[in-house]
């Protein structure tokens, strides 16, 4: 089967190109989780994934969007098959599932999730746009649920935007602790201390700037 080593060469060439290194606050949570980060390139998966113990990259998959995935043999293949992405229709008109069932049911057969929370690439020169709800509905759905902060930090410098050809620079993914849904937290209050908890894992030289 090619899938395997493709996976290999993916999480290969991300090394190579970026010397990912992971940084941890508190131990990783030894059930299904969900990783979330911040979201600026079609790479994003990639870096948390490739800094995973190999044994919990095998049970984790990233969460994506089907349009942008199932476009083309190459990117259908490599969507489902190499990385086994959660392919999500974000157009609710176009939807034969309900997004919150398709990743529950990932997280009750014993596997985690990459979630982007901002639900689109940040684009702009704000730091982080604003969560949608998906991640709190995912958690009122999966009680206890471990949410874990993942920041991606340098990949936008690796592709700028309109650029053809990575720059190889170090980037780094800083792991917070998991926080979970409190049985009567209020979504947007939710939503904004998710969002804190990931700004928090900012380097040094991003807060201040």
């Amino acid at each position: 089967m090619l899938e395997p080593l493709a996976r290999t060469a993916l999480l290969g060439f991300a090394h190579l190109l970026t010397g990912v290194r992971a940084i941890y606050d508190a131990p990783l949570p030894d059930r299904p989780c969900v990783y979330y980060g911040n979201h600026v390139s079609h790479g994003d998966f990639a870096l948390i994934w490739a800094v995973l113990p190999a044994d919990r990259r095998r049970r984790t998959r990233p969460v994506a969007g089907a349009d942008y995935w199932e476009k083309g043999i190459v990117r259908t293949y490599v969507g489902r098959r190499v990385v086994r992405a959660v392919l999500i229709e974000r157009e609710r008109d176009k939807r034969a599932q309900d997004p919150i069932a398709q990743m529950s049911a990932v997280l009750t057969a014993g596997e985690s999730l990459i979630l982007f929370p901002e639900g689109t690439r940040n684009l702009t020169d704000a730091e982080l746009l604003r969560f949608r709800s998906g991640l709190y509905h995912l958690g009122r759905t999966n009680p206890g649920l471990p949410l874990v902060p993942a920041w991606i930090d340098n990949l936008h410098r690796v592709l700028p935007k309109g650029e053809l050809l990575p720059i190889p620079l170090l980037c780094t993914v800083h792991f917070g602790a998991p926080l979970a849904v409190a049985d009567d937290e209020d979504k947007d209050a939710f939503l904004e201390r998710a969002r804190a908890a990931l700004l928090a894992r900012r380097p040094a030289h991003l807060e201040h700037a």
